[in-house]
């Protein structure tokens, strides 16, 4: 969420239970105009917090001119001091994915080890490998940011435009969703490279605009019914929760050009999903 607006955006998703102190929302709002002077960012959002055992990291995502590519995230313990996160690589997901298990401890210092062990020949001549593999707590926290990134990001459809230049931008003409278009996960796309939208038949992409239809829509995803939809404050906003990565919370007000999403939560993936449904 887009901190501007970070003390009114977070009364609309207090609904969730999960909400900041007087005294983490004051930090921020200073903390957060420094970073985006300091790091030469277009825009600053508050995108959330993962609870630790130890200590709870807050997260921050600065955007340049592609609001898309151009994402840089930081973390911080107390609101004020900031620190870079390193860009998740496919080989650090991969070893992220095979040594972490459980909470968030909250020392980005703190070393996972994963023992596997490999059989390379047959019969007597067998012989057992032992590998080890280390990754550190900060890897971890960059992909599981990342990963909600990529899985449940969410935003209005026609809030992004794509310019003649390819960039992907705020489209300051938006004004917002109305009542009945808000109500169907048709109307909300995944905030992420797409997977699906090549998989559409030519007559599906017929009535698509490209200028704001190059994104997944929500209401593709699998398994079906892995977001909740409803509407809050007495029915004035839009609310969505992913059930798929417990803890995402994303708000529109329709007729306004107010949306954004917040993630607060243990960074776990909620794998028992599909036996849920």
């Amino acid at each position: 969420m887009d901190s501007n607006s970070l003390y009114y955006s977070l009364e609309l998703v207090a609904g969730s239970g999960h909400t900041l102190n007087l005294e983490q929302r004051t930090a921020l709002q200073t903390s957060l105009v420094i970073l985006k002077k300091n790091y030469k960012f277009h825009r600053v959002l508050f995108w959330g917090k993962i609870l630790g055992l130890k200590t709870d990291y807050f997260i921050a995502q600065g955007r340049g001119e592609d609001e898309l590519e151009d994402k840089k995230n930081l973390y911080s313990f107390n609101c004020m001091d900031w620190f870079l996160l390193p860009p998740a690589s496919d080989s650090m997901i991969n070893e992220v994915s095979k040594a972490t298990k459980g909470r968030f401890i909250g020392d980005p210092s703190y070393v996972y080890e994963h023992l596997e062990i490999r059989r390379r020949g047959e019969g007597d001549d067998a012989e057992e490998e032992e590998i080890v593999t280390k990754v550190i707590e900060e890897s971890r926290l960059a992909v599981t940011v990342h990963l909600i990134d990529e899985e449940v990001s969410v935003v209005p459809r026609g809030a992004f435009v794509k310019n003649p230049h390819g960039l992907v931008e705020m489209n300051r003409s938006f004004g917002g969703l109305s009542h009945s278009e808000a109500a169907k996960l048709d109307n909300f796309l995944h905030f992420s490279k797409p997977k699906n939208l090549k998989k559409k038949s030519i007559l599906e992409m017929g009535e698509l605009n490209p200028a704001i239809d190059f994104f997944d829509v929500l209401s593709d995803d699998i398994p079906k019914g892995s977001w909740s939809l409803q509407f809050e404050c007495a029915s004035k906003v839009c609310v969505l929760r992913s059930l798929l990565w417990l803890g995402l919370t994303f708000y529109h007000v329709p007729m306004t050009p107010q949306h954004g999403y917040i993630y607060i939560g243990y960074g776990t993936k909620n794998l028992d999903l599909p036996f849920m449904l």
